[in-house]
């Protein structure tokens, strides 16, 4: 008999199909598709859930982090440090602003930016923290926070795959200046197209992002400083608006899903992560494997989709080799084992059994 096949992710609308369909209908019929009334009050909504006073809502997580290290006056020679295991993205928004990354290694249990190896690597030209909240685990934000405070440096977390997720019971991205968050379609509250936004409690960061992404402009063709053109657009915003309502339901499914996980499949010869917080909303499903190919072959044989995130620490992408990162030997081991599970709202109790099942039968 040959076994169901598990995807590894469903986007094919679900219980909010009647909703997004309404949405999209709604703007198409208004004819405004720009900085309209879904944006305002997508950025309302998202502020109020995400536990911020202002959300502001541009073209992509990338932006997002971007406009926060802009509308802080980081850029050039000035120097982030950022984790070296991430998405490259998060080192690409830093050079978009003109300031250089530079890379310091990861905490092997939370797989987040490690406060020691920052210290390690802050200089006088040192002038932000950018923490990640990997696969939708929150950094240790307290740590990072404090280390911050000694050295009078700016912390901007990386919310992109973190809606919704808390450290020690406090939101993310208020820890900070601000988070950045992502609504590319894979994400846990993702849009049909790209999309992002800014979160922050501070107005008048907030006000200046508004005008930053949209060219600077203060008043119709008045440009008070050059900034760039990223604006969430009115379909995505009311695709969000409509999906926002399940996202605490959807959080409470990835997490149900990831304790059956953690629950039945250590003792099979894997690497499960720790519940370091329960404040997790697993965007991701990360498991390590010195058999890592062996493991995906097996897993695919069995009808099992899985992926790599990520393959490659940033310091090693040819884009970033030539910022001179410190030794990151902790992200090198992660970045050779790590692979993903399928793990999503959409995941059935069957697909989730026999994930398991396969992963257990594999004998290394």
């Amino acid at each position: 008999m040959t076994a169901a096949r598990v995807p590894f992710l469903s986007l094919q609308p679900g219980e909010d199909a009647d909703a997004t369909d309404a949405a999209i209908r709604r703007v198409i019929d208004r004819g405004r598709f720009i900085l309209g009334p879904e944006v305002e009050g997508f950025e309302q909504d998202f502020a109020t859930v995400s536990g911020l006073a202002h959300a502001v809502g541009v073209g992509n997580g990338t932006d997002a982090l971007c406009l926060l290290l802009q509308g802080l006056g980081i850029g050039r020679g000035d120097e982030v440090i950022t984790p070296s295991l991430s998405a490259g993205f998060t080192a690409v928004a830093v050079i978009m602003s003109g300031a250089t990354p530079v890379f310091a290694d990861i905490n092997p249990d939370r797989l987040t930016l490690d406060p020691s190896a920052v210290q390690a690597v802050i200089s006088s030209r040192t002038a932000a923290l950018l923490p990640v909240h990997l696969y939708g685990q929150p950094a240790d934000m307290p740590a990072i926070t404090q280390l911050a405070a000694r050295h009078n440096l700016a912390v901007i977390e990386d919310c992109c795959q973190a809606p919704l997720a808390t450290c020690q019971g406090r939101p993310i991205g208020t820890f900070g200046h601000g988070g950045a968050f992502s609504f590319y379609p894979t994400k846990n509250l993702g849009a049909v197209g790209d999309g992002g936004a800014v979160c922050t409690n501070d107005a008048a960061l907030a006000d200046r992002i508004r005008r930053l992404r949209n060219g600077g402009l203060s008043t119709p063709s008045f440009h008070e400083f050059a900034g760039m053109n990223s604006r969430l657009d009115e379909i995505q915003a009311a695709v969000l608006r409509a999906r926002l309502p399940f996202l605490s339901r959807w959080t409470e499914r990835r997490r149900s899903l990831a304790a059956r996980y953690r629950e039945q499949l250590p003792g099979a010869g894997v690497v499960v992560p720790a519940e370091i917080d329960p404040g997790n909303v697993y965007h991701l499903f990360p498991i390590r494997s010195e058999e890592r190919e062996r493991l995906r072959e097996h897993l695919q044989a069995s009808g099992i989709e899985t992926m790599i995130h990520y393959p490659m620490p940033l310091p090693h992408q040819p884009a970033f080799t030539d910022q001179k990162p410190a030794e990151s030997p902790i992200a090198d081991t992660v970045c050779r084992e790590v692979m993903s599970l399928p793990l999503h709202p959409a995941l059935t109790e069957a697909a989730a059994s026999q994930v398991i099942s396969a992963v257990r039968a594999f004998t290394g």
